[in-house]
């Protein structure tokens, strides 16, 4: 492979690795502020005792996310000068403001407060506390904000102006609520919620079938799959709201998704097939006639234009049309799942011991759900710009840098190897997080007895990427 490909498989390694993390953070800190809120109006002692140890368990998980999600943005910002140097020589005076509002209002206020939600219970009042768990939540968002806020940018650019073959901003209101952007803000965000969804579901049910389910377990698992059964139809709107924006300013990627090679009306919806570059056709297609133009413009004789309509200027077929369809089986799966569960839940009147152990499998095997749905999605997302890294008008090969291929492989696979062993490690603490339920809390209290109350904001780590 030569060095564009490996740079770009590079960087793609990367950001895989890192939207795992804040896609679990970007939520849960508000799970955790509900938590919190549960505990302080609850009436009877057991039911405040549960949700103060849900708050506290799932705060560990946090920690250990965020902290995952700060290392890997580092490093990702790192390629920005060492893979595509040209992207900010060229876009930088987009891409760095929105990058450095990111650092000094989201990251500040995230790290700024997580020392007190961490370390601060009893040693300030249950409001400052509570205000705390607040700002740590709004960071972790407004920090999606800004940084969706320029990808969006460079999907659908707008507000700017090109002067000397350099981008020059014009209208920030401009750049950052650029045509696409409300809908992939609003797309992530439920990404995330549903990925905590079932992550709180899927661990609350490896506890009961473990036998090491704390009092809370029942109680996050009501959460996770009624919080999963209430989005997953929203987020089936917003994600048509969203195919309907890009046919509108991307319509090769929509091409590309549906495999559509000529412009054709009436074009099927195809459930499965083997898109070929070279004969520029499907083989094996299986399909529902006239379906895509009806998802796609309302009606059945529709026009699609077709990736013909885009020579040497439309991304690679085969990874955007099987992303996509991953993105949308799980997306069905998890509401065939979180619909089930909740019915069943309710049946059983959310009692551990009435729910249906074959429930519970199924809701363990998908713990980590949303991560493929939402990482199939970024590929979607991503792969599908190519061959632009500022869509129309910058293109991929133009930015990258002169780094020898070998030295990029050679870090690549370093990357990956790292990165692999990490998250091994996640899951694995995780997995013995669920398991060991007692353990958590137990030092949990000895930390929060052992931290002086002068000693409960941690040093501010800078970094401008997340």
């Amino acid at each position: 492979m030569d060095a564009l490909i490996l740079a770009r498989a590079q960087f793609a390694a990367n950001i895989t690795f890192h939207i795992l993390f804040p896609t679990i953070t970007i939520a849960l800190g508000w799970l955790l502020l509900f938590f919190r809120w549960r505990y302080l109006q609850a009436g009877e002692a057991q039911a405040k005792q549960a949700w103060l140890n849900a708050y506290r368990f799932w705060t560990k998980v946090f920690a250990l996310s965020f902290a995952l999600g700060v290392v890997s943005g580092v490093t990702m910002s790192f390629q920005f000068g060492t893979n595509w140097p040209g992207f900010m020589e060229r876009a930088g005076n987009v891409a760095g403001p929105l990058l450095g509002y990111e650092v000094l209002t989201a990251f500040f206020l995230e790290a700024g407060f997580l020392g007190v939600m961490l370390f601060g219970h009893g040693k300030v009042s249950e409001r400052v506390h509570l205000l705390a768990t607040f700002c740590v939540a709004f960071g972790t968002t407004l920090s999606a904000f800004w940084i969706l806020a320029l990808n969006s940018w460079m999907q659908t650019p707008a507000g700017h102006e090109v002067i000397a073959g350099e981008f020059h901003v014009r209208s920030w209101a401009a750049v950052i609520f650029n045509p696409s952007f409300p809908y992939r803000f609003t797309h992530m965000l439920l990404a995330s919620a549903l990925t905590c969804a079932f992550l709180l579901a899927g661990l609350s049910s490896w506890q009961l079938l473990r036998g090491a389910a704390p009092a809370s377990a029942p109680r996050v698992l009501r959460v996770g799959l009624t919080l999963a059964a209430l989005l997953i139809p929203v987020q089936m709107f917003v994600g048509d709201q969203h195919g309907l924006n890009t046919l509108e300013h991307q319509p090769q990627k929509i091409a590309a998704m549906e495999g559509v090679w000529e412009t054709e009306r009436g074009a099927p919806l195809l459930l499965f097939a083997l898109p070929d570059e070279e004969t520029r056709s499907n083989r094996f297609a299986i399909g529902i006639p006239r379906l895509a133009s009806v998802i796609l413009r309302h009606d059945p004789d529709a026009e699609i234009r077709g990736l013909d309509e885009f020579p040497g200027a439309h991304p690679p077929v085969l990874p955007v049309f099987w992303a996509f369809r991953v993105m949308v089986g799980m997306g069905v799966l998890m509401l065939v799942a979180a619909w089930g569960g909740a019915w069943f839940g309710r049946r059983a009147g959310w009692r551990a011991e009435a729910l249906p152990r074959r429930l519970l499998w199924l809701l363990a095997g998908m713990t980590f759900s949303g991560w493929i749905a939402t990482v199939a999605g970024w590929f979607v997302t991503e792969i599908g710009r190519q061959p632009f890294i500022v869509y129309g008008l910058l293109r991929t090969a133009e930015v990258a840098s002169q780094v020898a291929a070998q030295m990029i492989g050679l870090t690549l696979a370093l990357y990956a190897t790292v990165y692999a062993g990490l998250l091994v490690a996640y899951v694995g603490v995780l997995k013995y997080m669920a398991e060991k339920p007692e353990q958590v809390l137990a030092q949990d209290a000895q930390e929060l007895a052992a931290t002086p109350a002068g000693a409960i904001t941690p040093p501010v780590v800078s970094r401008s990427f997340r």
